[in-house]
């Protein structure tokens, strides 16, 4: 249940909706797993909740894995007995975790492991919410960033998406900020729209990976619904707020998308747009049909950008030794 679920139930029962507020605060804010420990709330009113309700985790970690770099990746098991990845990011000042939206996904990007799974199902908010709360149970510092890039396409679960962002942004309860928050998407069109729409103030990131209509169709199925074309007109059309710019994410795959041909491509697309672009030389995984470029090809291909004046970013990768870096 969110908030308004929350003071529904409280409603419901014959107490005050501001009941559902003290629980949602408890749960989302403190971390509770009993009604014993909600102090603020009577005795009574705690009594019929327990009557009514079954509390407890709805995501526990089933394996943590960390990384020589100081990345963990957890293995989070849902109610159903599904499982979805999660990893933590420490750096020198600042906790970031990378959480799942679906269980697999149906989009299958060439470069990216979750495709080969196909998708399974969405992830309800209490899922998404469930991984934030358990793996604040992890570590004494406090998750000030938060990513949409672990398994699944954020924009095509966008019901429990924007349900799960109103807790995650309130500050009444998880209290992540606009700004150290990353929703990752392939861009279908509409789920931009009504993203935009919902959620103007929280950073997008753009997964684009080629600027040419057929290699993009080689590497994201996705581009044959919604052509670069189409793409491009929606981002122009996005309501970004003043200051604000789109971030572009390019996988670097050797021999595929690296050339400088390709970084000349990326600057004509992003003419127009307010935009910075993340470069993330490819991380393999077992079976890929990819490879790593070299670092002089990842520097050249962001110095051809840097020379357009495009802020451009070779992105450091965490977790890659226990398979928890991007597209692991």
């Amino acid at each position: 249940m969110g908030p308004k679920e929350l003071r529904d139930f409280a409603a419901g029962l014959g107490e005050k909706p501001f009941r559902g507020d003290q629980l949602a605060a408890w749960l989302y804010r403190k971390g509770a797993v009993s009604f014993s420990e909600m102090t603020d709330i009577s005795l009574s009113a705690r009594a019929l909740f327990s009557e009514n309700a079954e509390l407890g985790p709805i995501v526990t970690i089933s394996r943590r894995e960390p990384s020589q770099d100081g990345a963990v990746k957890f293995l989070n098991l849902l109610p159903d007995g599904e499982m979805v990845e999660s990893v933590l990011i420490r750096e020198r000042d600042r906790v970031t975790l990378c959480v799942s939206s679906q269980v697999g996904c149906a989009l299958g990007c060439a470069f990216c492991r979750t495709g080969t799974m196909g998708l399974r199902r969405d992830l309800t908010q209490g899922e998404i919410i469930g991984q934030i709360l358990a793996a604040r149970k992890e570590i004494p510092d406090p998750i000030g960033n938060l990513v949409f890039m672990g398994m699944g396409e954020p924009l095509l679960n966008r019901p429990w998406l924007h349900k799960a962002l109103s807790v995650i942004l309130d500050p009444r309860y998880l209290a992540v900020p606009h700004k150290g928050l990353t929703v990752s998407t392939v861009g279908p069109i509409p789920g931009l729209k009504a993203f935009g729409a919902a959620f103007p103030t929280v950073p997008l990131a753009i997964s684009l990976n080629a600027a040419d209509q057929s290699l993009r169709e080689s590497l994201m199925p996705v581009a044959r619904k919604y052509p670069l074309k189409d793409l491009k007109e929606a981002l122009l059309a996005y309501p970004l707020p003043p200051k604000r710019r789109l971030t572009i994410a390019w996988v670097l795959l050797d021999g595929v998308n690296d050339s400088l041909a390709d970084a000349r491509a990326l600057s004509r697309f992003l003419g127009g747009l307010r935009a910075k672009v993340n470069l993330i030389p490819f991380n393999p995984w077992p079976g890929a049909p990819f490879g790593r470029p070299s670092e002089k090809r990842v520097l050249e291909f962001q110095e051809l950008l840097l020379g357009k004046k495009i802020t451009t970013i070779v992105r450091k990768s965490r977790g890659s030794q226990v398979g928890g870096a991007c597209g692991q």
